[in-house]
């Protein structure tokens, strides 16, 4: 077994007790509505076996044959509430128009599900799902890129979908989902992170561990991976990071580490190109240049 495929076992095994990867799944398409600018599909999907999960599918009006796909993994920001319709009104710290209207225009398809917690599967205080799943033995990070994981294998097996042609991006909380979900399945080609690549050791340097919510910490991660040693499994596929200097989830000494570390893991497997992290003199939030830059990267390597 390669190195890369023994080390995406480990660190799914640390992710609790999840149910089984096979399991059947199924789809339910309750609603399509044209949008103006795209189409929408409103669907449930049983991936997980213990809740459904509400989700969005957008696709151009007129796609001309099987499209390329953005998995849009939405923030997290505290607004419960909010969940998968980030892909269709954006939120404060995204650029506008939203995620949904670009990516259309663009020639993608898009794709956003409700997390645990959040939007129509919103109910239980953050604290008390994890303590909750705590005692069955299950960790809410690692049920919530399960059911990431196996939304790629509901995504890549639709008909009107280039299989070979599958990214991921996220600001936040999102931003941390699309650097895992691309470290753990090969079937993503293109990760695009937005103000979240934090170091975990530069955060325990800061004493900022707060910065983010309780769903982000996995037992016992640290004693085998760090930041770079995860994000070094999306190699050599294309990664591309955003993030603000001013930002205080991601600390920069962490963000310069990660940068060296991964430039080093690039040009090994003779790729330096496909790693890009841009630094901004800005917060936590995705700016103009962010946007842009964002589209000419899909659009290189998607």
């Amino acid at each position: 077994m390669p190195d890369q495929a023994q080390k995406r076992k480990k660190l799914y095994s640390l992710l609790g007790d999840l149910p089984p990867r096979n399991r059947k799944l199924t789809v339910e398409k309750i609603g399509e509505e044209d949008r103006g600018k795209y189409i929408l599909e409103r669907l449930y999907l049983d991936l997980n076996g213990l809740e459904k999960v509400p989700a969005y599918f957008v696709k151009p009006k007129n796609p001309g044959g099987k499209m390329p796909l953005v998995i849009y993994n939405h923030a997290h920001g505290g607004d419960y509430a909010l969940g998968k319709d980030e892909l269709l009104l954006g939120r404060p710290a995204v650029q506008k128009p939203p995620y949904a209207e670009v990516l259309a225009e663009n020639g993608y398809a898009g794709f956003c599900m409700d997390t645990w917690n959040f939007g129509e599967r919103k109910g239980r205080t953050e604290s008390e799902l994890f303590k909750e799943m705590l005692w069955k033995g299950r960790v809410l990070w690692g049920m919530m890129v399960y059911d990431s994981l196996r939304a790629v294998d509901y995504l890549s097996a639709r008909g009107d979908i280039d299989a070979g042609r599958i990214a991921t991006l996220g600001i936040s909380m999102g931003s941390t989902m699309a650097w895992w979900l691309a470290a753990l399945d090969t079937r993503i080609k293109v990760c695009v992170d937005i103000c979240c690549l934090t170091d975990f050791e530069a955060i325990l340097e800061t004493q900022n561990l707060d910065q983010h919510g309780i769903y982000y910490y996995v037992p016992g991660l640290l004693k085998h991976f760090d930041t770079s040693k995860i994000n070094g499994l999306i190699a050599p596929r294309a990664h591309l990071a955003l993030a603000g200097n001013y930002d205080r989830l991601t600390p920069v000494k962490g963000l310069i580490k990660i940068d060296k570390n991964l430039k080093k893991i690039y040009a090994k497997m003779k790729k330096p190109g496909n790693w890009q992290l841009v630094r901004y003199e800005t917060g936590h939030f995705e700016n103009a240049d962010m946007r842009a830059r964002i589209f000419e990267y899909l659009r290189r390597h998607l």
